[in-house]
């Protein structure tokens, strides 16, 4: 069964306290500048909040042997945006962070976020770094993906010579099609390295989740003031912490993290200022228990 370790404490100086290299996956939502006070009077903003996310997220490279994932947002005000996610990019890496091009979380705006004359905000980015260049330990870059639409060498045109419509043909004629031409072609390329793509696409950088009222994954979430659903965290923990490996979320908060976990058998350290959110963990845990044993 997976462990989950709940911590209430600042979590740079619980940070601080733990090995490195003793995770194998960080992902997180730390508060979005001033957006909100959390019931601790947290202000900062601009440059205040990069100077107060870095050392965090230095301290998270420090205890991931793999990814760093903050999922991150600035804020708009007086038709000016703050450009925090892109500050905080460039301080981390100048701070000694490795970046990987980040992904977006695709989500539905809040209607009216554009204001009276922009675009309603509809993606948050997910900041991503590593400690060192170089490729991931562990990664399963497909695990979020779909079956390929056609198999190697598979026919993409919109009409096959037969007729018949590309899109109208089962799995198993698409596959059998796909053999054929995949023979075809390899008899023309004997002796040249012919590419197999996998059996699963790579799901793409663009992470879009559903949102909202009983969308979240879980009613508790909504006790939070900002949660983002479990759709989210899932990507990240199948892509990229191999089962029975541990996710670090240093803003653990309502405990998202900590049951996708649960769900997904992997260990979970939850880090958050707050014993109600603690608190608020426990339940979550014992959610995702029951929801198992339902199962």
């Amino acid at each position: 069964m997976p462990d989950h370790k709940l911590i209430t404490g600042d979590c740079l100086e619980v940070m601080r306290g733990m090995e490195s290299n003793s995770v194998d996956l960080v992902f997180t939502s730390p508060p979005y500048e001033d957006a909100r006070t959390y019931g601790i009077d947290f202000k900062a903003k601009g440059d205040a909040w990069v100077d107060w996310c870095v050392p965090r997220i230095m301290e998270c490279l420090r205890v991931s042997k793999g990814l760093v994932a903050w999922v991150v947002e600035g804020r708009t005000r007086n038709y000016r945006y703050s450009n925090a996610p892109m500050r905080l990019a460039v301080a981390v890496e100048n701070a000694g962070g490795v970046p990987r091009k980040p992904p977006v979380y695709n989500r539905v705006g809040i209607p009216g976020s554009g204001g009276p004359d922009w675009l309603r905000n509809d993606y948050e980015f997910v900041l991503c770094w590593t400690r060192e260049a170089g490729k991931l330990p562990w990664s399963d870059n497909v695990a979020m993906g779909h079956e390929p639409k056609w198999t190697p060498g598979g026919i993409p045109s919109h009409r096959l010579p037969s007729g018949r419509r590309a899109n109208k043909l089962s799995w198993e004629e698409k596959v059998q099609l796909g053999a054929e031409e995949h023979t075809k072609r390899s008899a023309k390329k004997l002796g040249k390295q012919v590419y197999l793509p996998p059996q699963r696409a790579n799901p793409g950088n663009v992470i879009r989740c559903k949102v909202g009222g009983g969308l979240l994954g879980s009613k508790i979430a909504h006790e939070n003031e900002a949660p983002f659903p479990e759709s989210l965290a899932e990507f990240f923990i199948k892509s990229f912490c191999p089962e029975g490996g541990t996710v670090l979320d240093p803003h653990g908060g309502s405990g998202t993290v900590a049951a996708v976990c649960e769900r997904l058998g992997r260990n979970s350290i939850s880090i958050d200022i707050r014993a109600s959110q603690t608190e608020l963990q426990k339940r979550r845990i014992e959610e995702a228990k029951s929801k198992i044993e339902a199962a």
